[in-house]
């Protein structure tokens, strides 16, 4: 029995789901004007965990990792680069998937770019106004919230006490200060589609509204994101598609925390964020996954060099428990995969399903490869697939026979050659330990 933290109930619920079902889950992805931040990495191997453990426990996930590719944030970079925003966006997107991929990542089911989706968008706007959820004014159609009568149930405000938010147009002229655009109308040098409402382009909220809707109807089982788009963003796409469906959109809600950097939320908008290519010129993606993986999911995490050399080391001690326990048994360690499926069960915390492999690893593990290569299903952390090369081999042969000869000159030379082919090196008392770089 599997319990999740429902930002909708704000409690732990039972997912209640039947294993011959697939699992709908549908999580916001970034908007792709720039590179991609620590931020949307915890976002993404977050996720990334949840569907991964659903999958280990039997369920079939299909799963859909959307990309916004129209946007006023698109525009504008577009317009400093001097280029149109697809091109902007052909850019950016395959620099994604590479980070993506270097933190262990599993591809999405379905990636639905937002401009592929404006039919379905326009669809849904007609829909909204004929229910009389909608008004224009000089620059688009907007929806008027206090037509949808749940409007606030996510963030759990009244409407009346709501702040405003990001990507909230502040107009003076709308019915409510919390209105939101739905349709923008075409401004001078920007891209445009064709509507019932004049030329344009769809509103930020609409998009997910949108291809949610396409690929899985009217209600699907978990849709997750950040926590800062939980208002107004989530917010507004259930007043979107309840509005427009009459019926639940998502069964369950489900937000990470943020990345703080001296307390203070990592934003691009605030200038302290570091893009994961940058980290990864100091980290191994392995040492970042594993970083963001000691903290649980609806916490923060602080963001510092101590904490990633810390998972550096740990991670360092792992990959020597995995290579140094070579056996030939199969069968896993059931008494652990039962501890790590308990804590796994109780909203996916990866925190404490660590904290009982650190102790079965303290004392006297069994079947370990069995065990950890179990496990990894779910963790994707630990290095099964480190081979070492015949290249690599003959440095490691030509350097024992330096280190015999005492040729500590050599020996280190080699070193450095083999860290340049990602091997490690570390030598002992009992002989020299061999491992993959991180």
């Amino acid at each position: 029995m599997i319990q999740i933290y429902d930002s909708l109930k704000g409690s732990k619920v039972t997912f209640e789901k039947d294993k011959s079902e697939k699992v709908t889950m549908y999580v916001c992805g970034p908007t792709v004007y720039d590179h991609a931040h620590l931020g949307h990495g915890r976002s993404a191997v977050a996720f990334d965990i949840i569907r991964r453990y659903l999958e280990f426990s039997g369920y079939e996930v299909d799963f859909a990792f959307n990309t916004t590719d129209i946007d006023d944030k698109m525009i504008k970079r577009a317009a400093e680069e001097k280029i149109t925003v697809a091109e902007l966006a052909e850019r950016i997107i395959p620099e994604y998937k590479k980070d993506y991929a270097a933190l262990g990542i599993k591809d999405p089911t379905h990636n639905p770019r937002a401009t592929d989706y404006v039919e379905q968008m326009v669809e849904m706007i007609k829909i909204l106004e004929e229910k009389g959820h909608t008004y224009n004014l000089v620059d688009g159609v907007y929806y008027d919230i206090t037509t949808f009568e749940g409007y606030g149930k996510l963030s759990h405000q009244n409407i009346s006490e709501l702040e405003a938010g990001a990507r909230v147009e502040e107009r003076t002229d709308k019915r409510n200060h919390q209105d939101f655009v739905l349709w923008k109308f075409k401004k001078e040098g920007e891209p445009f589609w064709p509507s019932p409402w004049g030329e344009g382009r769809p509103g930020w909220h609409i998009e997910c509204s949108a291809m949610s809707g396409a690929l899985y109807g009217p209600t699907f089982d978990i849709h997750g994101g950040g926590l800062d788009l939980k208002f107004p963003h989530h917010e507004c796409e259930i007043a979107q598609s309840e509005g427009a469906n009459g019926e639940t959109f998502a069964r369950y809600w489900m937000h990470n925390g943020y990345i703080t950097v001296d307390k203070e939320k990592m934003s691009k908008s605030l200038g302290n964020f570091s893009t994961l290519k940058d980290i990864f010129e100091k980290y191994h993606p392995r040492v970042v996954r594993f970083f963001l993986l000691g903290t649980h999911y609806r916490s923060p995490i602080e963001f510092n060099s101590e904490l990633l050399e810390q998972a550096r080391s740990t991670l360092r001690g792992l990959d020597e428990l995995y290579l140094n326990n070579k056996d030939d048994s199969e069968t896993p360690d059931q008494e652990l995969l039962d501890a790590f499926s308990k804590k796994m069960s109780n909203d996916f915390d990866v925190a404490g399903a660590l904290a009982k492999v650190f102790f079965w690893a303290k004392n006297e593990p069994k079947n370990v490869q069995a065990t950890l290569n179990k496990i990894n299903e779910v963790l994707n952390i630990f290095p099964i697939d480190f081979v070492v090369s015949p290249e690599a081999q003959k440095l490691i042969d030509e350097r024992e026979t330096a280190r015999s000869e005492k040729n500590w000159e050599l020996s280190d030379k080699l070193r450095d050659e083999l860290a340049k082919q990602g091997v490690e090196v570390e030598d002992s008392s009992n002989g020299s330990f061999i491992r993959p770089k991180i």
